[in-house]
């Protein structure tokens, strides 16, 4: 089923391009639409709660000041940007505070995918290579086709747009991930990535998606994160070795009943690392997450992670193992208000650790990087089995 899968998915035999290259089609065959069902102001469907009571719209019940307030916001950030984004860059050398401290309070959604592109730099790389996803995607194959069609159904599958079988939104995310894959194949693809690029396509089109993963993956203005997703998973070892140390530092009682309980963040902290909090987060949190990452770089997720154990540690503390591992995987919904979380994510003092301890994971993995020898990656298939695995538990 896979293989057929993938033959309707590559699509039919073209013409030979100039270079004498067979090029294909793309021939999805989109499935049965979805039924109708209500979703929320992000395209998600609405679980279905029993009793509950009947919804007001929001626009009815939205105070006028408040409306208002947004409409002054909107402005604001629109003359900031200027038109298409070209009073961006001036505006962020003059009054880079400002710029800070709005991105900070959040991006308005429906400038969302225009100011993630300008931050991230992946507009400027989208212009130096014209041409170049198209070439990607209609001309190149990738040994990850296979694992990408299975686990397209598996990116955000209560959002209308990936809900149709072969519909646009997964035609466009498989489009995505396959061009990565052949773009820069020491990463190929991983499970996780899916979310990064479905998140991007929601705000923005398939070129600019990719040309933001790639900003973020080959670090475009922040240090690179292609070790996230890497055969070993060597930056999401380095991640997860600081979290832990942050933790014994900043909540040292905490920190002292998860040693004394044998919990680590692997347990429960990859997925915020690996998929930049769009996996196990709520959205609105997760956007918030998102607009102050490409602007300030992975360091929120680190206050993200010691803000929420912060809220919950009272409780935390009287948990033992079995109870602890389900909190720490299941967090309460108001610990997860974007309004009250990440004032205090903001307070968190990081930059400095971060820094130290990355020099201290990198002396205290040398001999073992030196042991290692080119034979460890003979099977490399086994070894990306196993690391999707621990991705994505």
């Amino acid at each position: 089923n896979v293989l057929l899968l993938a033959s309707v998915m590559r699509g039919e035999e073209g013409e030979k391009n100039d270079e004498g290259k067979r090029t294909y089609k793309v021939a999805f065959e989109p499935g049965p639409l979805p039924p109708i069902r209500p979703v929320d102001k992000y395209g998600f469907i609405k679980s279905e709660r029993v009793n509950s009571p009947p919804e007001v719209s929001i626009a009815k019940c939205r105070p006028i000041n408040k409306r208002d307030r947004e409409e002054r916001r909107l402005r604001k950030w629109r003359k900031m940007i200027g038109v298409g984004g070209s009073d961006w860059k001036q505006y962020v050398r003059r009054k880079p505070h400002v710029v800070k401290r709005r991105i900070r309070k959040g991006i308005p959604d429906c400038l969302r995918g225009l100011v993630w592109q300008l931050i991230s730099g992946s507009r400027d790389l989208l212009l130096m290579n014209q041409g170049v996803y198209e070439q990607l995607v209609l001309y190149e194959t990738s040994a990850s086709e296979l694992d990408i069609i299975r686990d397209i159904s598996r990116t955000f599958p209560s959002h209308v747009f990936f809900q149709q079988r072969h519909g646009p939104g997964q035609r466009s995310l498989y489009n995505v991930l396959k061009a990565y894959s052949v773009y820069d194949q020491d990463v190929g693809y991983v499970q996780g990535m899916g979310f990064l690029a479905g998140l991007l396509l929601l705000y923005m089109s398939e070129e600019d998606a990719f040309w933001l993963l790639v900003a973020l993956l080959k670090g475009a203005v922040h240090a690179p994160m292609e070790g996230l997703y890497l055969v070993g998973l060597p930056l999401v070892q380095q991640y997860l070795f600081q979290f832990e140390q942050l933790v014994k530092e900043q909540l040292p009682r905490l920190g002292a009943h998860f040693e004394q309980e044998m919990i680590n963040p692997s347990m429960y902290a990859s997925q915020w690392f690996i998929t930049v909090c769009s996996y196990s987060f709520p959205f609105p949190l997760a956007l918030r997450i998102w607009d102050v990452f490409l602007y300030e770089g992975v360091k929120i997720i680190f206050k993200v992670g010691l803000a929420l154990l912060k809220y919950c540690q009272d409780d935390l503390v009287n948990l033992p193992f079995e109870k602890l591992v389900h909190a720490l995987r299941n967090f309460p919904e108001d610990a997860l208000n974007p309004d009250t979380l990440l004032p205090m994510a903001y307070s968190m003092k990081v930059s400095n650790g971060l820094e130290e301890l990355r020099e201290e994971y990198i002396q205290m993995t040398k001999p073992l990087q030196q042991l290692n020898s080119p034979e460890s990656n003979r099977e490399p298939e086994l070894t990306r089995q196993k690391q999707e695995e621990f991705l994505m538990c």
